[in-house]
């Protein structure tokens, strides 16, 4: 994906559907969920195990998402082979974009996602990519 694409999707975003944000402060997805929620991004944690992260409600899925609220992005940090799944439950939830963070790659989310419809980002960090193209020098 260019760039631009990625730059678009990050300034157009508002609300960003974390899968798999730990309460702890010592993880990616904490670290990068508190950038973005520092940046002005509504973010919605997806992590049944948990009630709260970053004082927002945590969501046991996609699917338990109240429809009212509008997702933009599922940013996902999990396992390539639990992404399909989610894949589709972002399709179903009629998010724009499927966000695989650095590291998470699968060709079967992405072909899900896309024939769907949805921007796929994979193996990016959503934090360095937001750093490097929105606020350079942030």
């Amino acid at each position: 994906m260019e760039d631009s694409e990625i730059q678009e999707i990050l300034q157009r975003a508002r609300v960003i559907a974390v899968v798999g944000l730990s309460p702890r402060e010592d993880r990616p997805s904490y670290r990068v969920a508190s950038y973005l929620k520092g940046c002005g991004y509504r973010i919605i944690p997806v992590n049944p195990a948990v009630q709260e992260v970053l004082g927002e409600r945590a969501y046991g899925s996609l699917g338990e998402i109240p429809d009212s609220i509008e997702v933009d992005v599922v940013d996902v940090f999990r396992r390539p082979e639990d992404t399909p799944a989610i894949a589709e439950e972002a399709v179903a939830r009629k998010a724009r974009v499927l966000w695989l963070q650095e590291g998470i790659v699968s060709r079967e989310a992405k072909d899900i996602a896309s024939a769907a419809g949805l921007q796929v980002v994979m193996d990016r960090c959503m934090l360095k990519e937001h750093k490097r193209l929105v606020k350079p020098g942030a």
